[in-house]
């Protein structure tokens, strides 16, 4: 690791969550230089949903090289592209009744924020926006300004606005309907905020702690968003693509954003890739007013297109999200049953799940003793108290049920070395 630390900015910061030289990756496993072997319940922050080099994405990828396809496009026209378009609009929305013009905003999922949150602003002549507590939408100062991460947002340097948080579903506890807070300030015209001009919101809040979103919330949100004129941005770049079971995070709930933003697992194969989804009448921006110059990223749309036929067109991917996170389900719970000292909680959908330690610096600890014994897994929400499971969607059962047993492991490992509880007394005698 010296020639990282020697030569690189210190602001890396997964390299020091998981220090070793990583090599080579197949399936839900990586290796390091010195072969050894990872389960990944990362997946490169949601990147890697179809795995590490997948076959069925890898061969068209290496036959497009091998033919000379054009790289790099700009937003020009290409095969590629073509086919990818193609692909997304019968595979992915005409089976969803779905209306979307596709931007392609550039490779990153903030990319894909900012161009959403441009449209909004332009198309309702409003420059407020309202974003929910413990949200995150990016780095880039107007999707940071959207994000709730405090010391995320002090690096900025600048004020951030032009955004007002509001009370994500359960943030005030369960017994307030933030829904009823967000109403009043909208409907009141003594409350300060002024009328927005897009909602943005993620299903299932994931670098704010995997927190879900009800159905009753999400379609309160979409009744406010279609009473007040205000834009419904659904940000999906890390919980759609699959990841809560649908293609899209929003799909059971039945709502229909104006504005949808995926990247990350949309390339299926770890190359950069963003869109925006468009409702039509929303498309406002002329020619040249959102552009960047990696928006064509040719060999994203070959492998884009790749997993959209072979993983999409059936809903079997969805019946083994659903059923491999019913097995993490039923293993966080019982984690969180088995340990009322670490104040443990769990929650989760498909197959992004939360295992929440209450003890401060405790999620951070588990993490890297999992990681020392063969498991890479990540944390999230406020103090990193959040052990965020987030494999491959086409993980193994065996290789699943592998993880959680070495993870199951590092929190008996690190609860009785951390907390060391003494023992129990009965009448008057260590039990």
């Amino acid at each position: 690791m010296q020639t990282f630390e020697r030569l690189e900015s210190q602001v890396r910061g997964y390299s020091r969550s998981f220090p070793r030289v990583l090599n080579r990756a197949v399936g839900s496993s990586i290796f390091d230089e010195a072969g050894g072997e990872y389960i990944d319940f990362f997946a490169g922050a949601g990147v890697m949903s179809y795995g590490h080099n997948n076959p069925a994405l890898k061969a068209p990828l290496l036959e497009y090289l091998a033919s000379d396809g054009i790289t790099h496009s700009l937003d020009m026209a290409t095969v590629a592209k073509r086919d990818f378009l193609l692909a997304f609009e019968e595979i992915v929305l005409r089976p969803r009744n779905l209306d979307y013009l596709v931007q392609f905003p550039g490779p990153g999922g903030s990319n894909a924020v900012e161009s959403a949150l441009k449209l909004a602003r332009r198309a309702t002549g409003r420059s407020g926006v309202v974003s929910f507590t413990s949200g995150f939408h990016g780095m880039t100062i107007g999707a940071l300004a959207a994000s709730g991460n405090h010391r995320a947002r002090a690096a900025a340097g600048i004020p951030l606005g032009n955004v007002v948080p509001m009370p994500y579903d359960g943030f005030l506890g369960p017994d307030v309907d933030s829904l009823d807070v967000l109403e009043r300030y909208l409907e009141s015209g003594h409350s300060g905020v002024d009328l927005p001009a897009a909602f943005i919101l993620e299903t299932v809040q994931a670098e704010g702690g995997v927190n879900v979103a009800s159905v009753h919330w999400l379609r309160g949100i979409e009744r406010l968003a279609r009473e007040y004129g205000i834009v419904l941005v659904v940000d999906d770049v890390q919980v759609g693509c699959g990841r809560c079971g649908p293609f899209f995070s929003f799909e059971e709930s039945g709502i229909v954003p104006d504005l949808v933003c995926l990247s990350k697992a949309l390339s299926g194969f770890g190359l950069p890739m963003a869109v925006t989804l468009v409702r039509p009448e929303l498309d406002v921006l002329l020619p040249g007013e959102h552009n960047g110059t990696f928006r064509g990223l040719n060999l994203a749309f070959v492998t884009a297109a790749a997993a959209l036929e072979h993983y999409w067109r059936t809903p079997e991917l969805t019946q083994r999200v659903w059923a491999a996170g019913a097995i993490v389900a039923e293993r966080f719970a019982a984690i969180a049953t088995a340990h009322p000292e670490l104040v443990a909680a769990a929650r989760g959908r498909g197959l992004i799940h939360g295992l929440e330690l209450g003890v401060a610096g405790m999620g951070t600890a588990v993490s890297q003793e999992a990681f020392e014994n063969g498991l890479m897994i990540e944390t999230a929400g406020p103090g990193n108290r959040v052990l965020k499971l987030l494999p491959p969607l086409t993980i193994s059962t065996a290789d699943l049920v592998r993880g959680l047993d070495i993870l199951e492991a590092a929190v008996e490992a690190v609860a009785a070395r951390e907390l060391n509880p003494p023992p129990r007394l009965v009448d008057g005698l260590a039990a």
